[in-house]
């Protein structure tokens, strides 16, 4: 691992000089090294109130990024961090990100004053003079404010210069160029014993596979270069507290993450940072080894899966989507944790989703199909009714059961009430089928399709089906794979 580390910044130091052009100054020359420097911060608070602190910053030897995209394009993120040299006052370097905090913010312990403590890392390239470090958050209406700042000089002794190599078995899964023009991928192992380490490089090298079969991956797949950090676990699988299982692993994955019992996140995010510190990364995915279902992310951090359930590489891609590209969820009708996610009259900052403030300036207009309807009907109306009713039938059935086994000639009732709500909901059930073949020509078309964003109303997707709502199909709509082509280009630069 160590011979690794040192020829990527051989590699690296031998291009400084490209790495940093674009920030290069004519009289003080270029602003950043080769290098990275990870800041290592702590979130604290609740609803109302909110503050950071740093823990310490770590250079490390690669700074993976594209050299010519130090300023980023996209209003992506509820928080942002931006590196300002102090003796010009430039802004030399910003990125958009999301935390783990941040979702917390919209919870109901949150809202109720209940404050926590979470680990965030943020990445920046090191420059070469001294530079303000400014974190900002957003607003309600999604501008950014000053959260935390911090004056930090590369000659400072406290910035922490160690090796990154920490033993653990590095894998090359695939390597088509050198970091800074491709987009670089790291797997990291969660839950796995030190018996299981073939076990996780099959498991890395088959959601890989998985990965470059689906657009706009698969067009792409010789623009991303990705590796996988394999480091044992004393205890397989992970923590499961609702039912009362909890495993010593090397990242403390646990679901139940904010009380939602699917949702699966890592709170020793400085761990996790430091074991893919090891190689070049753009983009953490962790591997949990555990049959159950479930997963989760954190917008331009990490996403996070178990590997061995049937649905296992839908939820990686779909999670991938958060972590990767900053899309949202478009599914509506599902159990969350958070409060007005998506504050009414907002425009939301994510690319496939929208308040459609304004039909005649959508989001995506470039990739809406000609002559449709914005917003789209779609039947989601008179499906929903018909669902509401054969819910209620559900209901009632199951009362008239409960009823009739406390009665003489229970069973006969029994019967007779099961085929009368077998009658009717197969009526239901055709009906709600010939509204959705009605609308079957609307599959393949962008528009705007009211519910995404977990709201049923006032938020909008751009089409029927895609891979992060649900799609038959398994593919991802025209917007969410144009934004991912976007990322794409933007860590590989465009071809």
């Amino acid at each position: 691992m160590k011979a690794n580390v040192r020829r990527w910044a051989a590699v690296l130091g031998a291009i400084v000089a490209a790495s940093v052009a674009d920030a290069a100054d004519p009289e003080s020359g270029p602003a950043f090294t080769d290098r990275a420097w990870r800041l290592e911060l702590y979130q604290v608070g609740d609803a109302k109130e909110e503050f950071i602190t740093l823990h310490r910053v770590v250079e490390e030897p690669v700074w993976p990024e594209n050299p010519g995209h130090q300023l980023s394009p996209f209003e992506l993120g509820r928080y942002a961090v931006k590196v300002i040299e102090i003796a010009s006052n430039r802004l030399l370097f910003n990125r958009g990100f999301d935390s783990m905090f941040g979702e917390y913010k919209t919870t109901t312990p949150a809202i109720e004053g209940v404050r926590r403590v979470f680990e965030k890392t943020v990445r920046i390239p090191a420059p070469r003079r001294p530079v303000r470090v400014l974190i900002e958050r957003r607003d309600i209406a999604n501008i950014l404010h000053p959260l935390f700042t911090a004056e930090i000089d590369p000659a400072d002794y406290h910035i922490v210069k160690e090796s990154p190599a920490m033993g653990d078995r590095i894998l090359e899964i695939q390597t088509t160029g050198e970091p800074w023009r491709r987009v670089d991928f790291v797997f990291l192992s969660e839950g796995y014993a030190a018996e299981d380490a073939d076990k996780f490089q099959a498991d890395a090298a088959r959601f890989t596979s998985y990965l470059f079969g689906l657009e706009p991956y698969k067009g792409a797949r010789d623009r991303f270069n990705v590796r996988a950090v394999f480091r044992p676990s004393p205890e397989r699988s992970m923590d499961e507290p609702r039912q009362g299982s909890f495993k010593a692993t090397v990242l403390d994955a646990s679901f139940n993450a904010f009380d939602l019992d699917r949702y699966m996140l890592i709170e020793a995010n400085h761990r996790m940072h430091r074991m893919a510190a090891q190689v070049p990364y753009d983009a953490i995915i962790v591997l949990v080894n555990s049959r159950r279902y479930g997963g989760g992310s954190i917008g331009f951090d990490y996403c996070v899966t178990t590997t061995d359930h049937s649905s296992s590489l839908q939820v990686f891609v779909h999670e991938l989507g958060h972590s990767f590209a900053g899309l949202a969820d478009e599914y509506y009708a599902s159990e969350v944790s958070y409060n007005d996610f998506y504050p009414k009259g907002i425009e939301p900052l994510e690319p496939n989703i929208t308040a459609l403030l304004d039909p005649s300036n959508i989001k995506w207009k470039d990739l809406v199909s000609p002559g449709i309807a914005l917003p789209t009907p779609y039947g989601k109306e008179e499906i929903e009714a018909l669902q509401a009713e054969r819910q209620k039938l559900r209901k009632a059935l199951a009362e008239r059961k409960a009823a009739a086994a406390k009665s003489r000639g229970g069973e006969g009732e029994d019967r007779a009430a099961e085929a009368e709500f077998q009658s009717k909901d197969k009526e239901l059930s055709a009906r709600i089928d010939g509204i959705r073949k009605s609308f079957a020509g609307l599959e393949d078309k962008v528009g705007a399709f009211e519910g995404a964003g977990y709201a049923s109303r006032g938020l909008y997707r751009p089409q029927m089906h895609c891979l992060m709502i649900s799609s038959p199909k398994n593919e991802f709509c025209r917007v969410c794979q144009k934004a991912i082509r976007d990322t794409i280009d933007f860590f590989a630069g465009s071809k």
